[in-house]
């Protein structure tokens, strides 16, 4: 006879997961006791619940399956919310598997209702399947389902509320998890309209989103472009993207309106394969929410939902002649000089990620304003995998996300570019990552400020910025000192303010196997780009 906890852990292995990122309670104990017996799960401690979450959604996008989270009660689940943001928001599949008081306690210490709803109304913010279990004979079926439900489409989040009685009482044989369900394919109408429209003479630009910039996908869509001089687009936070030297070239939308919309001028029309129309990620008054012109026409191929590779395969061969070359990213002749005794800027990061950063390497990138420089001229770099670390906007997923997926792929080196502001909402990554001996390299880009809120404040504010806004923004008093943080948290750090020391630090870091740290003092000048939004916000004053 299995108990409530070992039929959902058998469940959780039978289709597949094998990873458990874990900030277990009192309510989970039964199931920390089980996993502990046996040797089909590997488990991850985090020390705070938006780690746990964050780097579930690392390890789903380079595994290509979920992990499960162990998250204790609402509280519990509530800390790991932004992050799942994140992982819903670019479909990632995870299981999150949240503790609960008894069934028969909960009316003597209610935390299961909670002012204004329950656990289960919580979870439903960030999840698309949320059950709990009312009896340890549902344990073993809703794990299966929970699992079923988080690799359908595009990737889910599916959340099981587990009550601890219903991991210690007796329970019927764990289910045999089914066949997934097969993904909805695009209609034969909708192939049909965008090939004629591919035919039609005007300029057009592909905009790719989801499994569509991942490598297979992302070849056969470079040859439908180039059969119909298209020009091919990435979304601007893509969840994973196959990119550097002998990739397919495809610049991302900018984050900026401003910008996006002059980079989408010249197209008449855009079709969209497993990407949303854009839009700025907040409104701002005077200025378009779409970035899209109102002169080109949008039309939709394929949604992140439905198969994708499907929807390519049948539009290759309604375009066909596909023996036309679409430009690939090319590594320089010369590479970049060693750095100079000069300041460290944004733009000599990404030189410096050219010259050393091995094949096959893992990108995690949550840097910021700088990503604005450092991805420009890094582009170039060996083959690797590209993730973009906060699709939602919720900051704080680069260090979690760079755990994850150094679990999930440990013979690739992981390189994390992390601002510096966003990575104190979850250092404790990096305590997880040194105690699980992550092959990852860490950079924190310090520049003592949330940089990008200065962007910001420039589009509300009339005059200069005041001391009380400034102080609002910054970092610097205290500086955050990452060297010692890094060090007590058990990773090997350094800091660098020029080129030259940045260039060593960098070579050094992703040529030695384990976690290193490097604190990147740059010097950053946004004041071009705050002059852009200040120049559009008086245009569109005027008119």
């Amino acid at each position: 006879m299995l108990n409530g906890a070992q039929a959902l852990l058998t469940a959780l292995t039978r289709a597949g997961l094998d990873t458990c990122f874990a900030n277990p309670g009192t309510s989970e104990m039964q199931l920390v006791y089980e996993i502990g017996l046996g040797d089909t799960v590997r488990p991850v401690l985090c020390l705070q619940e938006n780690v746990v979450t964050g780097a579930a959604d690392g390890y789903a996008r380079m595994a290509g399956k979920p992990a499960f989270t162990l998250l204790h009660v609402g509280s519990g689940f509530a800390n790991g919310i932004a992050n799942l943001h994140n992982a819903s928001r670019a479909h990632v599949p995870i299981v999150n598997i949240v503790g609960a008081n008894a069934t028969y306690h909960q009316p003597n210490f209610p935390e299961h209702e909670m002012v204004g709803g329950t656990i289960k109304d919580l979870a439903a913010v960030v999840s698309h399947w949320v059950a709990e279990a009312r009896d340890a004979n549902e344990m073993g079926p809703l794990g299966a389902e929970a699992v079923s439900q988080a690799i359908r489409g595009g990737g889910r989040v599916a959340t099981l509320i587990a009550p601890t009685n219903c991991h210690w009482d007796p329970a019927s044989e764990a289910p045999v998890t089914s066949e997934p369900e097969a993904i909805p394919r695009a209609a034969s109408s909708t192939l049909q309209h965008v090939a004629s429209l591919l035919k039609n003479g005007k300029k057009t630009a592909l905009l790719l989103g989801g499994a569509a910039l991942q490598s297979t996908q992302l070849e056969l869509a470079a040859q439908i472009a180039a059969a119909c001089d298209a020009t091919l687009v990435g979304e601007t936070f893509p969840t994973r993207l196959s990119r550097g030297a002998g990739q397919i070239k495809i610049p991302l939308v900018p984050y900026f309106v401003e910008m996006a919309q002059a980079f989408f001028s010249p197209f008449e029309q855009l079709i969209l394969i497993g990407a949303k129309s854009p839009v700025s990620t907040f409104a701002y008054r005077g200025l378009p929410a779409s970035k899209i012109p109102p002169h080109c026409n949008v039309v939709s191929l394929v949604s992140v939902e439905q198969n994708i590779a499907h929807a390519l395969t049948e539009l290759a061969a309604m375009v066909g002649q596909l023996n036309h070359a679409y430009p690939r990213e090319e590594r320089p002749e010369i590479l970049p000089e060693p750095g100079q005794d000069v300041a460290l800027t944004a733009e000599s990061i990404g030189r410096a990620i050219t010259q050393y950063l091995p094949e096959a390497a893992i990108i995690v990138d949550e840097s910021a304003t700088a990503g604005l420089g450092i991805n420009q001229h890094c582009v170039g770099a060996e083959k690797h995998e590209y993730l973009y670390a906060v699709p939602g906007a919720s900051i704080g997923n680069g260090l979690p996300m760079a755990l994850g997926a150094a679990i999930a792929c440990p013979d690739q080196k992981v390189l994390a570019l992390q601002a510096d502001g966003s990575a104190m909402y979850t250092n404790q990554a990096l305590w997880s990552i040194a105690r699980e001996q992550c092959d990852v390299t860490i950079v924190i880009i310090k520049n003592d400020a949330y940089a990008i809120l200065d962007v910001e404040l420039a589009r509300v504010r009339e005059d200069a910025p005041n001391s009380k806004m400034q102080s609002m923004l910054a970092l610097d008093n205290p500086s955050i000192d990452w060297v010692q943080l890094a060090k007590g948290l058990g990773i090997e750090a350094v800091s660098a303010s020029t080129e030259a020391s940045f260039y060593d630090a960098l070579k050094t870091a992703l040529n030695t196997k384990g976690p290193r740290l490097i604190e990147a003092c740059i010097a950053q000048n946004l004041q071009p780009v705050i002059n852009m939004v200040m120049q559009q916000k008086q245009k569109h004053s005027d008119e």
